[in-house]
């Protein structure tokens, strides 16, 4: 795990400094995050850096994970969708499901942070733990038009937490406690992010068995719907009526998606015997998803919703022209035509693939700004800052803060 100077050469030592400036006001605190897996997806992989870099600033973070079985998983995925606007059955007998696990959670898992920093609906019942520490929910996910009947169930919980913390200001809802709006990070020196020799990239990409002959269109997500890798499979069929490419889907489940494995079955399906098209599905391998992303010609993210989409961020940082759906928190770190391509659609998911791939040279300059925006916006070490700058503020009051 780097120490924080190693990020010196990066962002710069005046950046370190304040983040050491900021931190030495919270000595003597404990934070404690709390989140439902420890693998997979952008929560745990933020976590998993972010947690060693406090403690190397002096700040008692630590980091804790609720227990859960499939009944309570398959209700949260469907908490999630109707998050993201889908129609899902909610009864009775969701809630239940969704409150035995919770008041398990509750009885089992100690609370002891000054403050105590929950990620995402699964663990958002322990507020009822609170007491005389700061509280904050964290919501990863696209709620700018949830199922209101959901939203509602979860916004008794929310109400009780002393701010609440979104990724883009279309996120944000009335509430009656203070909100923050963060944008998530990468970590350049992590091993899915840092630099590879090519002989590496070779390597790796010899071993899961992607060949290098043709223009490689990657899109690296979780198999879900939501990240609609059918349409991506019908984008390339397109592009590939007129330019002789290969298409590469890449990506696992996480410990709380139950559906993945059914959507990885629905998308093999559809690629039927195309030989150009790769599908894998991989275990946690952030070097194979370095060197898959290095080794590709353009990448996608077709997210039909998408909280923020941290593979936009890795991608950019590695100077790849990017495709991406116009959703979540994608535009702000694309500016169309500037530092990548956002879409609407599958036929212009396609347009836009097929106008790379004929510039190499605008392709090229994409990617090169990409990279600076990543760099002057969505590395850890901004984050750190604006986390601790709302752990800071939760003993002052104000409204709305943005970081």
């Amino acid at each position: 795990m780097p120490a924080l100077d190693d990020y010196a050469p990066i962002v710069g030592t005046a950046v370190l400094d304040d983040l050491r400036l900021l931190a030495d006001r919270l000595r003597g605190r404990v934070v404690q995050f709390v989140n439902s897996t420890a693998v997979g997806g952008g929560v745990a992989e933020i976590l998993n850096r972010m947690v060693p870099l406090l403690r190397d600033l002096g700040v008692d973070a630590r980091w804790d994970v609720i227990k859960g079985g499939d009944r309570f998983f398959n209700v949260t995925k469907k908490i999630h969708n109707a998050l993201h606007g889908k129609v899902e059955e909610f009864g009775e007998e969701d809630v239940e499901a969704f409150m035995e696990t919770s008041r398990r959670n509750i009885a089992e898992l100690e609370t002891y942070g000054d403050v105590v920093f929950i990620h995402d609906p699964q663990p958002i019942a322990l507020v009822e733990k609170k007491a005389h520490d700061r509280w904050i929910w964290r919501c990863h996910v696209d709620v700018s038009a949830p199922d209101r009947r959901v939203w509602e169930f979860l916004e008794g919980f929310i109400t009780r937490y002393d701010a609440a913390v979104f990724s883009a200001p279309s996120f944000s809802q009335r509430l009656p406690i203070r909100q923050f709006l963060v944008a998530p990070s990468i970590d350049p020196l992590s091993d899915k992010n840092r630099d590879l020799p090519q002989e590496t990239v070779d390597a790796i990409l010899a071993r899961l068995g992607v060949p290098t002959d043709k223009p490689l269109i990657t899109q690296i997500s979780r198999f879900d719907r939501l990240k609609d890798p059918v349409g991506v499979i019908e984008a390339y069929r397109r592009v590939k009526k007129y330019i002789d490419c290969r298409l590469l889907l890449a990506g696992g489940t996480a410990a709380d998606d139950p559906e993945g494995i059914e959507v990885f079955a629905e998308v093999k399906a559809r690629a039927a015997e195309d030989p150009d098209i790769i599908i894998l599905l991989m275990p946690h391998d952030d070097l194979a998803v370095n060197a898959i992303q290095r080794a590709s010609t353009i990448i996608l993210q077709k997210s039909l919703k998408e909280g923020f989409g941290l593979t936009v961020s890795e991608a950019l940082w590695k100077g790849k022209p990017v495709v991406a759906s116009h959703v979540g928190g994608i535009p702000l770190q694309i500016k169309h035509k500037y530092s990548g391509l956002l879409c609407h659609s599958v036929d212009g998911a396609a347009f836009l693939i097929k106008q790379l791939l004929n510039s190499p040279s605008y392709a090229k300059r994409l990617g090169e700004n990409g990279r600076e925006q990543v760099r002057n916006n969505f590395l850890l070490t901004r984050h750190l800052k604006d986390y601790l700058l709302l752990f800071l503020s939760l003993f002052h009051r104000g409204d709305m803060v943005y970081l």
